[in-house]
């Protein structure tokens, strides 16, 4: 009975060894993990400290699980924004911390609010037009409507956005978001002081200091059975579930991680009546409550399974009971509105079949099933755990350029570039991991190419300016400092700039440099590389040389700073839509230069660029041209088109541009005008004729 026992036991380690492993390569290893979560603590640390702290301005802060570390497939990205010049105090003695002159004061009372929601009163004279629409008088005082100042901050960064709880919520391609506008407060809620004596365990005292000093915020949304649900607003703690995420072991982290997995694969496959009773936080919330409350030890790769049974009975436990207690504010049911009545009895009986199965219903997530059959069959297969051998050179590469690619920040003026630079000094002083570095590294290049193009149009030409000579000698200088730093790609701004100071023979020349490094076997360009290539060309080499000698990544154009001419109604038209940037694959750039360049010296030539640009647009099949990148490059193959005369095809072009092509980049308003303008030619041509 022993052995058989002991035979049990090791066949259960072997299988959560195994689903690990897998974890490992869905959800990422330990090392990949730390790596989104550093680039995105610099990027935010970069931001907080570039953003003037007087005046109104709009402080983000990006949350939800791609925060926390999760890249998976369906992975939301949620921001939240708050003003910086409003502030939530929780007793009027509070109010001392603070520069009423410049800063508006807002009080919370949370004596008529079920626990988790408040009132907020709002107290000092200082207002904006937002604030003054928002307002609801009770009491002979004045509140802040949560619903009303929903409503008044709906338009988010898209337009075309649905409402969703406190969020405006949309997706970009295959990406949900969620973006949050809401209220700061610096200081911990009394209503949660027993979270803190709660925290013996888990997590250490570092953690619980850190997150109580940073206080909590406000989203605007009451509660559903409240007396005030139009008025009230939520207790939010997203800035403190990152911090207790980050808190969390990578086997911990893979169990939540394992969770979203079966919710979304298992049990919200059960029936449509249910699939949408649990969300994602209600997972998060298990995995909270069972590590503190230390039903399992260790948490390790041999006990990985164990740790999701214990997360699975506690769910069980709870939607049975009809409560999900909120993890900060236990009174706060999160289950509340939506898991009672049939609906949850439904629900229990499903998961107690699920879990009547044992981990055989791991059998029907679609993401672990083989691994776990193949498992099964061979009982006796080794599976290493040692993450430095799942994870190879190539995956990381991969990983960290994708993430420090990611544009945050673009000067509009010189006192910003100041104030960055400024700020890129003081954290380099400070003790940084090599990904931070790097990250780092990449907002310099940003704003040395930012400055270069912003310079130029601080003066006037005037025929023969010593000031206009200094302002191109130094713009020359920034960009070609940049390509010392950036990736193969960077080389373009440069040909980009030439091309705007008239200079195409200079242009051209460093087109064709690009060219050459563009074509090496070896070319890491966004997610597609020959991995042997690479790693036997660069395997062991700095970040540094990787970016300078073998990475490409999409050309970014910040809307507010004019690069090229001819795409500043497609500016136009994004900024109308808030859209910042314009993403332009790096090989529909190469030849749209040429095109214009070779325009004023061999028509030939143009004519052979126009040609290679248009096979790539015509035939790529998502290699070079994303499929979010699309709606550009259609665009430019048909503004390209329209230069030449060729105004069918130029129609046609734009066409596929506005109907057939994810709308990534809100450039519509600029294609209908272009539409438009061509039409009228062919009218006025016809007419004549």
């Amino acid at each position: 009975m022993e052995s058989f026992t002991h035979e049990i036991c090791e066949g259960m380690q072997h299988m959560s060894e195994t689903v690990f492993v897998t974890l490992c390569e869905i959800v990422g290893t330990s090392q990949q993990v730390a790596l989104r979560r550093e680039a995105m603590d610099i990027r935010e640390m970069v931001m907080r400290r570039v953003t003037p702290k007087d005046g109104f301005n709009i402080i983000q802060m990006f949350s939800g699980s791609r925060r926390e570390g999760f890249k998976l497939n369906g992975s939301d990205t949620d921001w939240m924004f708050w003003p910086n010049n409003h502030r939530v105090i929780m007793d009027m003695s509070q109010s001392e911390y603070y520069n009423t002159a410049n800063t508006a004061l807002i009080l919370s009372d949370s004596s008529e609010s079920p626990p988790g929601f408040t009132l907020l009163k709002f107290l000092t004279p200082y207002i904006s037009r937002v604030m003054c629409l928002a307002f609801v008088r009770m009491n002979k005082s004045l509140y802040i409507s949560s619903c009303k100042y929903r409503q008044l901050t709906f338009l988010s960064i898209f337009s075309d956005s649905t409402e969703h709880g406190p969020c405006s919520s949309g997706v970009i391609g295959a990406t949900e978001y969620d973006h949050a506008h809401c209220f700061a407060c610096d200081f911990w809620p009394p209503s949660v002081s027993s979270w803190v004596d709660r925290c013996q365990t888990w997590p250490g005292p570092e953690v619980v200091h850190d997150i109580v000093r940073n206080g909590c915020h406000f989203v605007a949304i009451g509660h559903p059975l409240g007396i005030h649900e139009n008025e009230e607003w939520r207790i939010s703690f997203s800035q403190a579930e990152y911090k207790l995420v980050h808190s969390m072991n990578h086997c911990q982290f893979l169990t939540y991680g394992l969770l979203k997995l079966f919710l979304k694969e298992v049990i919200d496959q059960q029936s449509e009546e249910t699939s949408k009773l649990l969300c994602s936080y209600h997972m998060k919330t298990t995995v909270f409550w069972a590590i503190q409350q230390n039903t399992l030890h260790p948490w390790c790769p041999q006990n990985l399974l164990a740790g999701l049974w214990v997360c699975f009975k506690l769910l069980l436990k709870w939607v049975h009971c009809g409560v999900c207690p909120n993890f900060f504010i236990p009174q706060n049911n999160l289950f509340l509105t939506k898991v009672y009545g049939s609906a949850q009895n439904r629900l229990f009986l499903q998961l107690h079949e699920l879990y009547s199965k044992g981990l055989a219903c791991l059998l029907q997530s679609s993401s672990i099933r083989s691994y776990i059959i193949d498992v099964l069959y061979n009982p006796r297969r080794f599976v290493h755990t040692n993450e430095r051998l799942i994870l190879t050179e190539v995956v990381l590469d991969l990983e960290l350029f994708d993430e420090t690619f990611i544009p945050f920040f673009f000067p509009k003026h010189l006192f910003e570039v100041t104030k960055a630079i400024h700020t890129l000094e003081q954290l380099l002083e400070s003790p940084l991991t090599q990904y931070q570095v790097i990250t780092l590294q990449r907002l310099a290049v940003i704003i040395l190419q930012s400055t270069a193009f912003i310079i130029p149009n601080m003066f006037t030409y005037t025929g023969v300016n010593k000031q206009m000579y200094i302002a191109d000698k130094m713009s020359c200088r920034l960009l070609k400092l940049a390509v010392k730093f950036g990736y193969v790609s960077d080389m373009l701004y440069i040909a980009i700039y030439y091309y705007k100071t008239l200079r195409y023979r200079e242009a051209l020349f460093v087109l064709e440099m690009t060219k050459v490094m563009l074509a090496r076997p070896y070319l890491m360009c966004n997610d597609n590389v020959d991995k042997e290539r690479y790693t036997e060309a660069l395997g062991g080499q700095s970040w540094s040389t990787k970016m300078r000698h073998a990475v490409a990544r999409d050309i970014s154009f910040y809307n507010r700073i004019c690069y090229i001419s001819e795409l500043i109604p497609e500016q136009q038209s994004a900024l109308e839509n808030t859209v910042c940037l314009l993403f332009i694959p790096v090989f529909v750039m190469l030849p749209f230069l040429e095109f214009l360049c070779y325009r004023h010296i061999d028509t030939t030539l143009s004519q052979a660029a126009l040609n290679e640009l248009q096979v790539l647009v015509h035939n790529d099949q998502g290699l070079n041209v994303s499929l979010l990148d699309r709606d550009i490059s259609w665009e430019i193959l048909g503004i390209c088109q329209q230069i030449t005369g060729n105004l069918q095809a130029a129609l046609y072009s734009y066409q596929q541009s506005l109907n057939t092509q994810y709308p990534l980049h809100r450039i519509q308003a600029a294609t209908q005008r272009r539409m438009r303008r061509i039409q009228d030619i062919v009218g006025e041509t016809n007419i004549h004729n």
